[in-house]
Formats: structure tokens, C-alpha cells, sequence
């Protein structure tokens, strides 16, 4: 597994003192960034051949949120590649080597002129050793949408929600998602499944359900009410 170590810095904390979830999704974030540009199949590779991998779906569970200065340790593996489609687990360690968080992660191989899936070349799928797959209880995919929710306030896409593929950055949805709710909670798992890429000046709406087992899920939708993604929070009120 490939892993880098680091540090809890105070800029990513929440007002109790630890760890924000979406700190964390960027740890993970910038884990496997890491590790495609250790491989030399980082992001200037991609751009030179026109291709990109995007964000399919996210399942992260925290079983500790780190506090400030904590040293940890972000490790990542690829598991599966089905066609287009690339399969990621990840894992946060403590000091001790207490496992504090995992994921499972699943990404698309996308054509940046054509807009089309595209399957991983033989250098990519040859550089990307493959392990087993990370021990943890897998969620769907799939997200399901309650029929009731309530609108809550637009969100017109800036420069800061950008990343270098110039659409909205997956971990962006996900705090746009977590600001709009009115009750804040201690997310122990978080799912987010993206459909429809967002760019600049674009506007998202947030969609607010609460289900019969207390989990928040929040459906972001762009003004000509397409679903661009879907966030799934489970925890406890704070």
C-alpha cells in the first residue's frame, strides 16, 4: 500500500478540535494524487493524453476523528479495474497504527476533448498494482433519494471550488452538501455519489432529507434541476 505520513495542522480542524470530514476526504484525496504522480501517471500525464479520472462515488467511515498535531498516516491501494473504471481503498492510522478512518472509492477514466469513458492504457494498468480489498462493510453505490426534502439556499460555483481539471472538486460538493444543513452532527459515515460535472458561475441548490434512521442526504441540483451529486451523511446530533 502506498502511504505518506503527516500531521492534524489547525487549519483543518472543526470548532471542537478535530479533524473536519472534509479534511479528511482531502487527505485521501491528495493520498492517491500522490501516489499517480509517484508512478509518473500524475496530472501532466493525463493532460498530455487528454484524459482524466473523475469521481464516481465515495464511501468514508471514521471510526476516530484525529486531534491537532496528531501524527498520521494516509494509506491507499488500488483494487479492481472494470473497463473504464477504477476501484480505491484508503486508510487512516494513527500513531500507534490504530486504523481512525477508511474508504472505498470509485473513479472513471474520462476523454477531456470527447467526454467519453475511456479504459486505462497498458502502462497505467501495469504501473497500478493491484491488492486486496480493504476489510470494511462495502455500502451501495447507490444513493437513495427520499421523496420529501426541503430547498435551502444556492451556491454559485467560484474560483475556490475549482480544481485543475477546471470543474468543482469532489470534496467541494461535499462541504457544500454539510453547510447546508441546520443541524450539525458527528458524521461517522459519509456516501456521495456524483452524476453531472459542475463548473465555474454555475449555481447548486441543495435538497434536504432527513430519513427514519437519521441520516441526512442532501441532493444538489444545478438550476435546470439536473442531479449533479448526491452526499449521504449518517452520524450523531451534536
Amino acid at each position: 500500500m502506498y502511504s505518506y505520513q503527516s500531521r492534524i495542522r489547525y487549519s483543518e480542524l472543526d470548532e471542537t478540535g478535530h479533524l473536519k470530514i472534509e479534511s479528511l476526504l482531502d487527505y485521501f484525496q491528495d493520498c492517491s494524487t500522490f501516489h499517480s504522480e509517484d508512478l509518473g501517471l500524475g496530472v501532466k500525464y493525463l493532460m498530455d493524453r487528454h484524459m482524466v479520472w473523475v469521481m464516481s462515488s465515495w464511501q468514508i467511515v471514521v471510526e476516530r476523528y484525529p486531534e491537532l498535531g496528531e501524527t498520521v498516516t494516509v494509506g491507499t491501494a488500488p483494487y479492481d479495474f472494470k473497463g473504464f473504471m477504477g476501484y480505491r481503498n484508503f486508510v487512516m492510522t494513527d500513531g500507534e497504527g490504530n486504523r481512525l478512518a477508511c474508504a472505498n472509492s470509485i473513479w472513471s477514466l474520462l476523454d477531456t476533448e470527447s467526454f467519453k469513458p475511456v479504459k486505462p492504457s497498458e502502462e497505467m494498468m501495469k504501473a497500478y498494482v493491484l491488492e486486496p480489498r480493504l476489510e470494511m462493510d462495502y455500502a451501495p453505490r447507490r444513493i437513495l433519494i427520499p421523496e420529501k426534502a426541503t430547498e435551502r439556499e444556492p451556491v454559485q460555483i467560484r474560483a475556490h471550488h475549482l480544481d485543475t481539471n477546471h470543474h468543482v472538486n469532489n470534496g467541494q460538493y461535499v462541504r457544500i452538501a454539510i453547510d447546508s444543513l441546520e443541524q450539525k452532527c458527528v458524521i461517522r459515515q459519509l456516501r456521495a455519489e456524483y452524476k453531472k460535472q459542475v463548473y465555474l458561475n454555475d449555481v447548486l441548490v441543495p435538497y434536504v432529507s432527513e430519513t427514519e434512521d437519521s441520516k441526512y442526504v442532501v441532493v444538489l441540483k444545478d438550476q435546470n434541476e439536473n442531479i449533479c451529486c448526491i452526499v449521504e451523511l449518517e452520524g450523531e446530533r451534536k
